[in-house]
Parts: C-alpha cells; structure tokens; sequence
C-alpha cells in the first residue's frame, strides 16, 4: 500500500499542496485531476522520491518511503509525460536499456511491441516516430516487465481511440492481479469494470488544501467526446524521406 501522509508541497514561494493525505490500496486506481499548473506531476514525482518533499511522508507498506526506497524501485514501473526515450536509439533498443532484467529478451520485448501496434517499426530510431507511436512504445514496459504499482503520468497523451481503449484493458488487468495504479490526465479513461478513485488538485486556488475525491463515472460523463483532444502536437518523421508528416498517431 502506499499512502501519502500530511503532504506539503512547496513550488519557490507558491504551495502546491498543504497536509493531503491518501491512500492506493492494492488492487485499487487513482486518477489525479486539476489544471494546469496544479502540481499532479510534482506529486507523482514525490510520490517516488523524484520530487522534494517539503513536510509530511510518504509510506510504503507502512513504512516510510526514505527506509524503503530499494523495495518500492524494485515493483515500480514509472512513466512520465516525456517517456524516457532516447531519440537515436530504436524502439527496441530503448526497450532493452530500460527492461535490463527480462527474460527472453528481444523476444518478450517484440511481442509486447507488437500488441502495441508497433510491427515492423522495432528497428527504427524513436526520432522517426510519430508521438503516438512512442508513447506506444513507452508503454509497451507495462507488458514487459510486471510490477505491483504503476505511476503514470499523462499516459492518455498522444494516444488514438484504439490505444486509449487499449490503456484501460491494460489498468484493467493491473488491477485484476492486484496490481495498484496512480495516474494523471486531463482526459478520463475508457470505462474499466473497477471504480476509480479521483483526487482533483485546487492548485493555485486560494485553499491549496481542497482535494475532493468523486464518481469517476460522472468525470467520464461530463468530458464525454474529449478523450482525444488533448494531443501533444509532435510530428512524425516519413522514415523514407526524412520530411514531418504531420501526424500525431
């Protein structure tokens, strides 16, 4: 379990966050909400020992996260909104730096590449991808490599319709293994068959304090028609020509 306890978060002179506290259960998934600005990155990153936290704790299992760090690394998979490729390298070569421990190797990381939608694009530098494809293949290490806790960061980013659908099966069968996820998105998630738990971010209003948790059914209802909207606007290289495409997918 990790929990979040009296949290304060300091951005120079503007607070963030004053004395939040929570909880993620195993088998349990946390949409983080708020504007711009909030502090949902800051939080996911402290969350994990990324990001300085300026009062409060952190606990995993129960024990605080300073004494615990090797532990939480050891099942964590992170994902930020950048994805953590390195451009000259290829799909599967990134995949292979960042998943050192799978078994099987190429083989394991192919095969989740290509329920990813990414056959025949392995062997490609990342700079040539579409946003969308790399962010397929940022999230192809949820396939690769199991882990208890999942911390996700803008995942919906970039995707089309297929790979949000396929983003929610995936926290799905998480949650099915008793698996627990943490994310942020301005836009909701396919419907799944567990309830998620929403924590909205006031931010910068004048009660840094407010966090409300609600039916993520109703966030669903009222942002129906958005979950594609919000693309990062990256062009895609035309591998044969080297010229933008102009596609986000």
């Amino acid at each position: 379990m990790l929990e979040a306890r009296d949290l304060t978060l300091w951005q120079g002179d503007r607070l963030l966050l004053d004395r939040l506290g929570f909880t993620l259960d195993d088998g349990e998934a946390v949409q983080v909400l708020g504007r711009n600005g909030a502090g949902k990155t800051t939080l996911l990153r402290a969350l994990i020992g990324l990001a300085e936290i300026d009062e409060g704790d952190v606990l995993w299992d129960g024990g605080a996260f300073s004494r615990q760090r090797d532990a939480l690394y050891d099942t964590l998979i992170y994902l930020g909104h950048r994805n953590g490729l390195v451009p000259e390298l290829t799909a599967l070569e990134n995949l292979r730096y960042l998943c050192p421990s799978v078994s099987s190797g190429d083989a394991v990381i192919g095969e989740a590449l290509a329920t990813l939608g990414m056959s025949g694009r392995e062997d490609l530098p990342v700079a040539m991808l579409s946003a969308g494809q790399r962010r397929r293949t940022a999230l192809a290490r949820l396939l690769i490599e199991p882990a208890r806790l999942w911390v996700l960061d803008e995942p919906l980013t970039s995707l089309d319709v297929d790979g949000g659908r396929w983003l929610a099966d995936a926290i799905e069968r998480q949650l099915d293994r008793g698996g627990s996820v943490i994310f942020t998105s301005h836009q909701p998630l396919p419907t799944i068959r567990y309830e998620i738990r929403t924590l909205h971010l006031a931010g910068d209003s004048e009660d840094a304090t407010a966090v409300a948790e609600f039916d993520h059914a109703e966030v669903l209802r009222e942002n129906a028609g958005s979950l594609h909207e919000n693309l990062d606007g990256a062009t895609a290289i035309d591998t044969a020509t080297g010229s933008g495409s102009g596609e986000n997918a």
